[in-house]
């Protein structure tokens, strides 16, 4: 008899099916969740996590860290790879495949989320095919740029005018992230005081509670936020089409846990049909199953969110997965929040931008 301990993040879609699930899990082995913070599951030390849990819900950044140390454990140790393969297959976009790395899967993808674009339906009727059309809204527009969020638009746009960040070594084609940066500065010239300071619950929450944001065009989509007021839909495209970078979770099994077969059938139930497009939703979750995203029934429970944002996840671009990753995608964000606040001249930021990348790619593993 056993009794794990999981880590999942402080939001109703991150914890109210896990909890619902967990609990007895037969023979005598228990499951509770534990919760930190968004900001605590987008950059904490991940092997420090692994020493106090048994499952980490984690987003992909952070398996390079994880690898290194050692901290969480391939699933072909534990599940048959054909069962895997099954998983990874059923995913939606590149969501299972984010979590891939030298040739072994490390997390089963439970939650699929990336950047999308939300508005309030009465002051934006329709949503903004391209950036040049978002920059000509007559509307009050708000930008995501807390936390990692300021580096990870800066990477969306850049991938909407055609650069693949860190593809040939360099981080960005300098021309390309200068045409990026100046659509960030300009848009967050207009932007609501205060929203720049604000997570992506904060901004929806603010959207929808305090009325003074029209507008967001590269957000994390949350469903739970989708109303008949509130629509979400695709992120503006560039002269390469839509850019946007994928996020979600994934449950990891630690290296310090010793799963049992209670444990296992119920982490792998957890990614069945029945619970991605029934269980999950009902308790205020995300799947990241195909066809949950296809369900004709579940997309109009949501007021058309999964939909609206399908062709969006399906393109979105993966971030790279060394280790280091992720202390240096904090750093660069603040960068790119000095250069969008005007403290910093753009082509210094992007130096600097470059001179991290570099330092961080060479101390870590090479991406995957």
């Amino acid at each position: 008899m056993t009794d794990y301990v999981g880590l999942t993040w402080d939001h109703p879609r991150g914890r109210t099916a896990l909890r619902a699930a967990a609990g007895d899990l037969g023979a005598g082995d228990t499951l509770r969740w534990e919760v930190q913070s968004l900001e605590g599951f987008e950059s904490a030390p991940v092997a420090e996590l692994a020493r106090r849990y048994d499952l980490l819900v984690l987003d992909h950044p952070h398996l390079g860290d994880a690898r290194a140390t050692g901290s969480i454990r391939p699933l072909d140790e534990l599940f048959d790879a054909a069962l895997v393969r099954t998983w990874e297959d059923a995913a939606v976009g590149p969501s299972a495949a984010s979590y891939r790395a030298a040739g072994r899967t490390w997390a089963l993808p439970l939650d699929a989320a990336t950047q999308v674009s939300v508005r309030r339906r009465e002051r934006v009727p329709d949503a903004p095919q391209t950036w040049d059309d978002v920059r000509a809204l007559d509307a009050r527009v708000a930008l995501s740029l807390a936390g990692p969020h300021a580096f990870l638009s800066l990477c969306a746009i850049s991938v909407s005018f055609g650069d693949d960040p860190g593809r040939d070594g360099a981080l960005f084609d300098r021309k390309i992230a200068r045409r990026a940066l100046h659509v960030l500065t300009e848009l967050a010239r207009r932007a609501p005081a205060g929203t720049a300071q604000l997570n992506p619950i904060g901004l929806l929450d603010r959207l929808v509670d305090v009325g003074d944001i029209d507008y967001i065009p590269l957000i994390y989509g949350y469903v739970n936020y989708s109303t008949p007021a509130v629509a979400f839909g695709a992120a503006p495209a560039g002269s390469a089409g839509i850019g946007s970078v994928i996020g979600g979770t994934g449950i990891a099994f630690t290296r310090r846990s010793i799963p049992s077969t209670a444990l296992l059938a119920h982490v792998g139930a957890l990614l069945s049909d029945d619970a991605q497009r029934s269980f999950l939703p009902a308790h205020d979750g995300q799947p990241a199953a195909g066809a949950a995203w296809a369900d004709p029934v579940l997309d109009a429970a949501s007021c058309g969110f999964y939909s609206a944002t399908l062709p969006t996840i399906e393109a979105s671009w993966v971030r790279p997965r060394f280790a280091g990753y992720v202390p240096f995608q904090s750093r660069a964000a603040a960068i790119v929040r000095a250069v969008v606040a005007g403290v910093q001249p753009a082509d210094d930021g992007l130096d600097e931008l470059e001179q991290h990348y570099a330092a961080a790619r060479s101390a870590g593993e090479e991406p995957s």
